[in-house]
């Protein structure tokens, strides 16, 4: 398997090399940041966000104190990097395995929701997140709440069924707000520490849907609403975010087939564009394919070292 954003990563690298000047003016530093911002469209990145790399990395280096003598692209890589992870960490951190210890001290279920468009992989996140958490020590329950596709609901339960969750579920059709309404007594009663709700995948035009997810976060009052993503997706992917964001209200995100992605534009434009933070990665296909997501780690994936 390819190093993820491998191909940004080789962008990058081979615009910081052809780099020739020995001192650094306004005019030299634009002429970098104009192709490095060409490099990052070319990967997906979307506009807004290329505008913000480029923006800092010229404002930072033209403080940057450097002679003649000066290795102008190890400056150029450092402070690229820097940049990069600056929009890599948006301002609402959150640390999720912390907040897991504090709902568990208060013996309350902590309510995770589940958010984003069909067939991209947002069943199977909820499946790995219930492993990881059974890995760590919690108890946890499905909410079987994507009642407009009975294939969904089987697929929870079939995920359920290898973890060995319960999964909460009612026929097809039924009322999703009534499922997450069970979900959760069934967890207060049995003293279960996590409950994860599957939504279904909700598209711009269908006003319906998007107000039974809004029914379903009254009801519940998630502690995390959580978008899932398809890095592949590119730019579409902002635009997915930024609906759930203004309809539902998104915490974090996930984002799938990161070991699929060579671009990255993905990664690096949602946190951005929705100052939200991306909690974990999806590499594979296996319950145990997914990762916390590192800034600092995809900094390294997108950004030589020199």
């Amino acid at each position: 398997m390819k190093p993820i954003f491998d191909q940004l990563r080789k962008s990058v690298s081979k615009l910081v090399k052809k780099i020739t000047i020995t001192e650094f003016s306004p005019k030299s530093i634009h002429n970098v940041s104009i192709q490095l911002k060409d490099i990052l469209i070319q990967n997906e990145v979307a506009v807004k966000t290329a505008d913000a790399v480029c923006n800092k990395l010229e404002e930072k280096l033209l403080k940057t104190e450097h002679t003649r003598f000066s290795n102008t692209k190890s400056l150029v890589f450092a402070t690229l990097r820097e940049v990069m992870l600056e929009i890599l960490e948006p301002p609402q951190e959150i640390n999720f395995n912390q907040m897991l210890e504090d709902a568990k001290k208060k013996k309350d279920p902590f309510i995770i929701a589940f958010f984003g468009v069909n067939g991209v992989g947002k069943t199977l996140s909820i499946a790995k997140i219930g492993k990881y958490l059974l890995d760590r020590g919690y108890s946890c329950v499905f909410a079987a709440a994507d009642t407009y596709r009975a294939g969904s609901i089987h697929q929870l339960q079939k995920h359920g069924e290898n973890l060995g969750i319960r999964v909460i579920a009612q026929t097809y059709g039924s009322d999703a707000a009534a499922v997450t309404f069970d979900a959760i007594n069934h967890a207060v009663t049995k003293n279960i520490d996590v409950v994860l709700i599957d939504t279904a995948g909700r598209i711009e035009t269908n006003s319906n849907l998007m107000n039974e997810l809004q029914k379903i976060c009254k009801i519940a009052e998630p502690d995390l609403n959580v978008f899932v993503g398809d890095a592949l997706t590119g730019n579409s992917l902002i635009s997915q975010v930024l609906l759930f964001n203004e309809k539902v209200g998104i915490n974090a995100s996930i984002l799938n087939k990161m070991d699929a992605d060579v671009k990255g534009g993905a990664a690096v434009s949602i946190t951005h564009m929705s100052q939200r933070p991306i909690l974990f990665i999806g590499t594979g296909q296996k319950y145990t394919d997914i990762q916390a997501f590192v800034p600092a780690e995809i900094t390294d994936n997108i950004v030589p070292s020199n």
